[in-house]
C-alpha cells in the first residue's frame, strides 16, 4: 500500500478519480445493456474495439458491435425479453497513465423472448481500457466463462476462465 504524501498526493487523487472513472464505465455497460440501448452503449468504446462473449461470436469496430447488439433476429432486444448483468470483484491494473487491464466479476439473467427456461451466465470480463479525449473507453473485452445454467451457449460457444491445473 502507498501512504499519500506531498509529494505524490496529485497522482494518488488522479488514479483515484481514474479507477471511478472505469468502474462507471463498466456499470453504465451494464445498465445500457439490461435496457437493450445499444446506441448508450457504443460510445463507452473506442472506435476500434475488438470485443469476444466466445470464439465465434463477436464483433471487430463500432459499427460491427452496434450491428450484433441491435440485429432484428439476434441482436439484444430481439432474442432477449429482459437481461440482468451484475458486475463486481473489479480489479484494475494501470500498465500506464492512460492504459489498464481491468477484470471483473459477472452475474447475469437472461429472460427469453423464446419459449425457453430463464439462462444464467457466471463469468468474468477481461477488459482492455484506454483513456480517450472523451474519458476512459473499453478497447477489447473477452468475456470468460465459469459456467452457466439454462443459457443457449454451451461447451465450445464459451470462453472457459483459464485454470492452473495441478501435476499429481
Amino acid at each position: 500500500m502507498t501512504n499519500v504524501t506531498d509529494d505524490n498526493l496529485i497522482a494518488t487523487v488522479q488514479r483515484l478519480v481514474d479507477e471511478n472513472e472505469i468502474q462507471r464505465v463498466l456499470f453504465d455497460y451494464a445498465f445500457h445493456l439490461d435496457a437493450a440501448d445499444p446506441d448508450k452503449m457504443i460510445p463507452l468504446f473506442t472506435p476500434d474495439l475488438y470485443i469476444a462473449y466466445g470464439p465465434e461470436h463477436g464483433a471487430e469496430g463500432a459499427e460491427a458491435y452496434l450491428e450484433t447488439l441491435s440485429n432484428e433476429n439476434t441482436g439484444i432486444a430481439a432474442f432477449f425479453a429482459g437481461t440482468s448483468h451484475h458486475v463486481s470483484n473489479v480489479v484494475i491494473d494501470f500498465v500506464d497513465a492512460d492504459t489498464a487491464n481491468v477484470r471483473s466479476v459477472l452475474y447475469a439473467y437472461h429472460k427469453y423472448n423464446r419459449e425457453r427456461p430463464d439462462g444464467i451466465v457466471y463469468g468474468q470480463y477481461h477488459d482492455i481500457f484506454v483513456r480517450t479525449p472523451e474519458g476512459w473507453r473499453i478497447k477489447r473485452r473477452e468475456l470468460k466463462h465459469a459456467g452457466t445454467e439454462t443459457y443457449h451457449a454451451k461447451g465450445a460457444a464459451l470462453n472457459p476462465i483459464p485454470r492452473n491445473s495441478k501435476q499429481a
